[in-house]
């Protein structure tokens, strides 16, 4: 069998796993056959694994996944199924392999569908750009998924979740400024523009007089008795109008929010 390197004996390991299943549960050979064909079929795990090396995961952990989706293989075999051993374990073993990518490699969590998605979209381009002899376009991605571009979008969107940048890599070329040094703070002008927009309506519900005030009050940061010599009126009677005003323009605003 090809895919087992030359220092595995596949006989051995084929004979090993066939008396393991041909024994019933608890018999006393079976739990060291089990253990013998696991240790003999280690070669496949091992290989396996390096097929999906260099994609961020330590090779060491790639091996001890597929030990694990090796060891579900060999318990879950079943001699009479027709299937050989190799047969069943390698997509055992890939399937365990990918749910680690899928499962555990993403820096910011996503629904398992756009995880999902991610990988067929993945898949999916390699073959079409191999059949078309181009880059395959997102109409090209969905019609061969048989999904909607928006969906294809949405996946290549989530699949930006799959690494991050540490907030203290370097960005400049000195390398005295880190990402996170870029990062804005709270912008309190966004309040501000919010509550410009909103002050607008409210201060259309003032008659000429009113809004004048409240300009020379607030805008021309005019005192009241300054306020009073430009409209004409005593500054008692400025105190009152501004009062009304803004007691016109707190109702309003309250109603807005």
């Amino acid at each position: 069998m090809s895919v087992i390197t030359a220092s595995a004996d596949t006989d051995t390991a084929s004979e090993l796993i066939t008396a393991m299943a041909a024994l019933p549960a608890g018999h006393p050979s079976r739990s060291e056959l089990r253990d013998r064909a696991i240790e003999a079929w280690l070669p496949l795990a091992r290989h396996l694994a390096q097929r999906y090396a260099g994609r961020g995961e330590p090779a060491d952990d790639l091996f001890q996944v597929a030990v694990v989706g090796l060891i579900k293989a060999v318990d879950r075999w079943e001699a009479d199924r027709g299937v050989d051993f190799a047969g069943y374990a390698i997509p055992t073993i890939v399937g365990e392999i990918k749910r680690h990518f899928r499962d555990r490699t993403w820096s910011v969590r996503v629904p398992r569908r756009l995880q999902e998605m991610r990988l067929a979209i993945t898949a999916a381009n390699a073959s079409l750009s191999h059949q078309l002899g181009r880059a395959a376009t997102v109409a090209d991605i969905a019609a061969h998924l048989n999904v909607t571009e928006e969906e294809v979008l949405e996946g290549l969107e989530g699949a930006r979740a799959y690494n991050a940048t540490s907030l203290s890599t370097p960005v400049s070329a000195d390398g005295t400024t880190e990402l996170g040094d870029t990062l804005g703070g709270e912008d309190r002008e966004f309040d501000a523009v919010e509550f410009r927009v909103a002050l607008g309506p409210a201060l259309a519900t003032l008659d000429e007089r009113e809004q004048r005030i409240v300009h020379l009050r607030f805008y021309g940061n005019l005192t009241q008795t300054q306020i009073a010599e430009q409209v004409g009126i005593s500054q008692m009677h400025v105190s009152r109008l501004l009062t009304r005003a803004l007691a016109k323009l707190r109702g309003h605003l309250g109603e807005a929010a």
